[in-house]
């Protein structure tokens, strides 16, 4: 597979919308949580204070944004990967995989030793094979949410 070629910025605030609008789209891809997110709309926000605090990096392909992170830093060290989306016609091609190395980065730079993430099961693999290991179950308000880390430099 030949590595796509993306860059990565960090997201405006007049990105709320749109970006919102991508995640909408990824998240309704799963039957399994399509009819809770429709009945749930609130569901999908990206706080306007993510945006401004330089906590969105946004994925571009040719100028066309392909997908989102957040890394909100923590108390103790930690930064949390609070959303990770890719525009469901790029999945497959290797995105997902490079927005988690940019936030792993970002994290690197809020000076966290660990990114956290909350997974739905569907993502363990996806989130395994970039080097997270899961540490525990949580109830979310959409079902059971896989507690996973990942330990920055390792």
């Amino acid at each position: 597979m030949t590595e796509p070629n993306v860059t990565f910025r960090y997201g405006h605030a007049a990105e709320a919308g749109p970006l919102e609008e991508l995640q909408r789209r990824a998240s309704l891809e799963w039957e399994e949580y399509r009819a809770d997110l429709l009945a749930n709309p609130d569901a999908i926000q990206l706080p306007l204070s993510q945006l401004t605090e330089k906590l969105v990096r946004v994925a571009e392909m040719d100028g066309r944004t392909v997908g989102f992170s957040v890394v909100v830093p923590k108390p103790g060290g930690v930064s949390d990967l609070d959303g990770l989306f890719v525009e469901p016609a790029y999945w497959g091609k290797g995105i997902g995989r490079k927005l988690i190395a940019d936030a792993i980065e970002l994290a690197r730079r809020q000076s966290a030793s660990s990114l956290e993430v909350v997974g739905n099961p569907r993502a363990r693999g996806f989130y395994e094979r970039c080097g997270f290991v899961e540490f525990g179950i949580i109830a979310t308000r959409f079902g059971p949410g896989i507690q996973m880390r990942h330990r920055i430099g390792e």
